[in-house]
């Protein structure tokens, strides 16, 4: 089987969609036969792995970086050239035209996994009439595929009400061995120049507006001492916030694990996730997770952390004392072993991925002993 990832959204330093591709490259490569290319246009062809297709591309206003293919008959010849089982789609943009106008050609199914809420985008910076025209385009292009999947519950409502039929609920997943609490760096306060009572915080992902880091600046200052921020990512930069280090991108998901584990508290202020990937992430170090809501919301309990209200400096920092001055039944410690677990049970990739093959299985039947798994998966859980 030859499965072909398409999205303008795959990039040296992505998101949380460039992690899920190369957590998938990885576990097919150890677990399974299957063939695996990823086509993006935000790649130069010198950066692009032996798996990867690098397209040309081109920059527009809006979309934080990334590029979109120059024409739509490039990936078309892609597709054509490695003559696909299955293609997914990330993005909603070119390539998935150009990956429908394979399915008309040439028969090959088509997935489009709603990874960014283009709906909600085009709203923000567009109003209603933008947001009528997205409407529209969205449920043209996932009507046309012959499945598509959402990554929170919040995206199969929202595909819903753009009138996409028969949404599925497929969330991303986590390599627990990975990002584990053995991973932690003792020594990151030292290193940061901290003292050792700091109360540390973690913020990682892109420094872009959408993400609302004014926020954590308005909870700092609410705060005071002994908090203090670690803010990892890149993408832009991240307004001044007090009593915060900055660190750039890491590419190493082993170098991301020690960061996060080092760490009390990943706080997450944006509520227009889809998901939330290194959340996730987080939780697996065995770390507990404040979120503001959207696909974050959905990976958090009350046993694993705390959900505050949207878009107020004031409730993330009342959240974040909170946390820090629970009782024994919800100190940070009993929310860290929950978080690890509940990461471990639900959202290992060992768990999630034999998910996502089935569904491709469904499109394009092949011998699932043979060229699925090599050997029996083990759990990552520990």
């Amino acid at each position: 089987m030859h499965l072909l990832d398409m999205t303008m959204y795959y990039a040296l330093h992505g998101g949380g969609i460039s992690s899920y591709l190369n957590a998938k490259a990885h576990w097919l490569a150890r677990h399974s036969t299957i063939r695996h290319t990823i086509v993006t246009s935000s790649m130069a062809p010198e950066q692009a792995g032996a798996s990867v297709i690098a397209l040309p591309g081109r920059a527009l206003p809006g979309i934080n970086g990334y590029r979109v293919p120059r024409s739509l008959r490039s990936p078309l010849q892609v597709c054509e050239r490695c003559r696909p089982d299955v293609i997914e789609v990330g993005d909603a943009g070119p390539f998935a035209l150009s990956a429908l106008a394979a399915r008309r050609r040439f028969g090959m199914p088509v997935v489009g996994f709603y990874h960014s809420d283009l709906h909600a985008l085009v709203a923000q910076r567009f109003g209603a009439a933008g947001a009528a025209l997205a409407r529209r385009y969205l449920a043209r292009v996932y009507g046309q595929c012959d499945l598509v999947l959402a990554p929170s519950r919040q995206m199969v409502a929202r595909l819903k009400q753009l009138g996409v039929r028969d949404p599925v609920y497929q969330p991303l997943g986590v390599d627990a061995g990975v990002f584990c609490p053995a991973r932690r760096d003792p020594a990151l306060r030292r290193r940061l120049g901290l003292a050792p009572e700091t109360r540390l915080l973690v913020y990682a992902g892109r420094f872009t507006p959408q993400k609302k880091l004014h926020l954590l600046d308005g909870a700092m200052q609410r705060l005071g001492r002994p908090y203090h921020l670690l803010l990892v990512g890149g993408g832009g930069e991240p307004p001044p916030i007090p009593r915060s280090t900055v660190l750039p991108f890491v590419t190493e998901p082993q170098r991301l694990a020690a960061l996060l584990g080092g760490c009390d508290l990943f706080v997450h202020p944006a509520d227009g996730e889809t998901f939330g990937l290194v959340a996730l992430e987080a939780m697996a170090c065995g770390v507990p997770v404040l979120g503001t809501g959207g696909g974050v919301a959905e990976l958090i309990d009350h046993h694993t952390g705390l959900v505050v209200a949207p878009d107020s400096a004031a409730a993330l920092a009342e959240g974040i004392a909170a946390l820090f001055e629970s009782g024994p039944g919800r100190c940070l410690a009993s929310l860290a072993g929950n978080a690890r677990r509940q990461a471990c049970d639900i959202y290992d990739w060992n768990h999630i991925m034999p998910q996502l093959l089935e569904r491709y299985a469904r499109l394009a039947p092949i011998n699932h002993a043979d060229d699925f798994f090599r050997r029996r998966v083990p759990s990552s859980k520990g």
